[in-house]
């Protein structure tokens, strides 16, 4: 078993532990959760078909590792509705710094609903060129990230 240990600033604070799913690319909000949000999917899987590294994987319950979000201003309010549905990431873990719109959906997550989602940024490029899909991923409140691979 190998074993990395990454730190970042902890945007919204919490525990998570889970499977990470990773994108190399941007991630639009709107676009990935767009099945999930409008015709039920519970599994949250991703409906961003520009989006190899994620599309038709599902995203709930997963640690979503980015670079970034990109696309819709209605970024923030989309992670809010998956909260609220319960389909929402475990967590949220960017190898860059948080845009505006994706820090708020994760603030209001965690403010308004019983499902928030620890959110940690400035993982650093390094983080995403190791972790890899299905990775084990221990995010701790003070914004400390472990990956575990088999």
């Amino acid at each position: 078993m190998s074993v990395r240990v990454f730190k970042g600033r902890a945007v919204v604070k919490g525990k998570a532990e889970s499977t990470a799913l990773v994108s190399k690319g941007g991630f639009n909000t709107l676009a990935s959760y767009q099945h999930s949000l409008m015709f039920g999917d519970k599994t949250g899987k991703c409906s961003d078909q520009n989006n190899p590294d994620l599309y038709k994987k599902e995203m709930a319950g997963k640690a979503l590792c980015l670079p970034q979000t990109i696309g819709s201003t209605t970024g923030g309010l989309v992670l809010y509705c998956a909260a609220c549905m319960g389909r929402q990431p475990s967590c949220l873990l960017f190898s860059k710094e948080i845009d505006s719109l994706a820090a708020a959906g994760a603030i209001l997550s965690a403010v308004w609903t019983d499902n928030p989602m620890p959110t940690v940024d400035g993982l650093g490029d390094e983080f995403l060129e190791y972790v890899q899909t299905g990775d084990r991923i221990t995010v701790e409140e003070d914004g400390t990230v472990k990956v575990e691979r088999q």
